[in-house]
């Protein structure tokens, strides 16, 4: 049986609406940058540092780019405020090399997805990597 596709727009619309209501525990928030953004192309997002790891007590704030083949194609993802995992290089980018949310991305994936992996990374003994002191990115 072959899997129908759902419009980009729909399927933004539905992980906005998901964003909007808090459907994460409370660790990481989604939205769009910009309220006009009809292409829904631009997002704005935090994740809370999980408690006992060196990320703890900061928010952390990150910006995601849905491209025009989205969700057929995986969304950009960049730290803007500073930090250090093996996941993410020095200007902030997620690799998707080394996020499984973003390596195994399917068109069923999410935001939502792509946050809670960023967290659950953060958890890994690989990433207990002092932290640099908080600022942004230039």
């Amino acid at each position: 049986m072959a899997q129908v596709e759902v419009p980009r727009n729909f399927k933004l619309l539905e992980e906005l609406d998901a964003g909007e209501k808090g459907a994460g525990d409370g660790t990481i928030s989604w939205g769009l940058a910009k309220d006009d953004d009809n292409t829904f192309s631009q997002w704005q997002c935090t994740i809370i540092g999980p408690s006992r790891t060196n990320f703890e007590g900061r928010i952390y704030n990150l910006s995601i780019h849905t491209g025009e083949n989205y969700p057929r194609e995986k969304p950009t993802v960049r730290f803007n405020t500073r930090v250090k995992m093996t996941c993410v290089n020095d200007k902030g980018e997620v690799s998707s090399k080394h996020l499984d949310e973003l390596r195994n991305w399917q068109t069923n994936s999410s935001i939502k997805n792509v946050l809670m992996g960023i967290r659950r990374a953060m958890s890994l003994k690989e990433n207990k990597l002092s932290q640099p002191p908080d600022g942004v990115f230039s």
